[in-house]
């Protein structure tokens, strides 16, 4: 199956579920939140049921939303309502705000868990409260890219949402998470998985061309180029939302909705780490530095070095 064709899924596409399941990566940092607030936020406006969940352990996916206020999460409520003995209910975990419902995920304190584990126990809990059948148009997922760890990858390796949107920008950094992004699509599009890519946001979007060739090269449009405004930056640092009907912004969300709704799920073509670095001028990523081998001898400061076994290292899921 090459990059220009659909995937064609199985159960997943003949369920009953209603809503358009769609997972949002990028790296941190990016805009994703940014992004999914004022999309969500045009989608509403524009008479769509929404529901956005911030799927990030930074738990800040809805702060924009929410005029920088944060909303509880599943995770913190869950434990505080288990040990007091008492359900967590919807109004404990879901909020509105001008027609969009949000929430937010959460993870563990610092040091103390396992984010990945966080994001499987809250979506066990989304099942128990009834999550496919609450008859949204739309549920946008908010997912941290930069993070490998299978809880992260849990919608594209269970068939969770029909299509994953990548956030990133004109800098090597951004599109080296997307690409692995694309890679675990494709990896689990191997295994049997229906879930696709049907393209890349540009946030913050210079002019350079960079995110707009990775986006040819892999096999994936460009759903929406978000300009990189001074005015956009201040609203945004100011937890204001761009997206709003009568905003000059507005249009780029609106259209940005209908090319998502309609966007197919694509198998991409992931580039190799070479082919990544070839998007970009060569004295922006030191193509000129050789790299130097080092010998046991380096290691010891000079002197004689000791007799040691190898060094291979064999991962248990290799």
């Amino acid at each position: 199956m090459n990059a220009e064709t659909p995937i064609i899924a199985g159960d997943a596409s003949e369920s009953k579920k209603e809503a358009q399941i769609i997972a949002i990566y990028g790296k941190g940092g990016i805009g994703k939140s940014f992004t999914l607030a004022n999309l969500s936020y045009s989608m509403a406006q524009h008479g769509k049921r929404v529901l956005l969940i911030g799927c990030d352990p930074k738990s800040d996916t809805t702060s924009l939303l929410f005029g920088g206020r944060s909303c509880p999460t599943i995770i913190e409520t869950s434990s505080k309502k288990k040990a007091a003995g008492e359900k967590v209910q919807i109004g404990d975990v879901c909020f509105k705000r001008d027609g969009v419902f949000a929430m937010e995920l959460g993870g563990p304190e610092v040091g103390r868990g396992c984010g990945g584990r966080g994001i499987i126990h809250g979506f066990e809990l989304l099942e128990k409260l009834g999550f496919h059948e609450w008859g949204f148009d739309y549920v946008l997922l908010d997912f941290l890219g930069d993070v490998v760890c299978g809880g992260f990858g849990l919608p594209i390796a269970r068939d969770m949402c029909h299509k994953v949107i990548v956030v990133g920008s004109n800098d090597l950094q951004s599109l080296y998470v997307a690409n692995n992004v694309c890679s675990a699509v494709e990896y689990f599009c191997k295994l049997g998985g229906h879930v696709g890519v049907a393209g890349l946001v540009i946030n913050k979007d210079d002019g350079t061309g960079e995110a707009a060739a990775f986006a040819k090269a892999v096999g994936i449009p460009v759903l929406a180029a978000i300009p990189a405004d001074d005015d956009i930056r201040r609203k945004s640092a100011n937890y204001e939302i761009v997206g709003s009907i009568g905003s000059p912004w507005e249009p780029i969300f609106a259209d940005l909705a209908e090319q998502i709704d309609a966007a197919p799920p694509l198998r991409p073509n992931p580039l190799t780490h070479d082919n990544l670095l070839d998007l970009f001028k060569g004295d922006a990523v030191g193509r000129d530095v050789v790299l130097q081998p080092a010998t046991m001898n380096d290691m010891w400061a000079g002197t004689l070095a000791a007799e040691l076994p190898s060094l291979e290292v064999i991962y248990e899921g290799a």
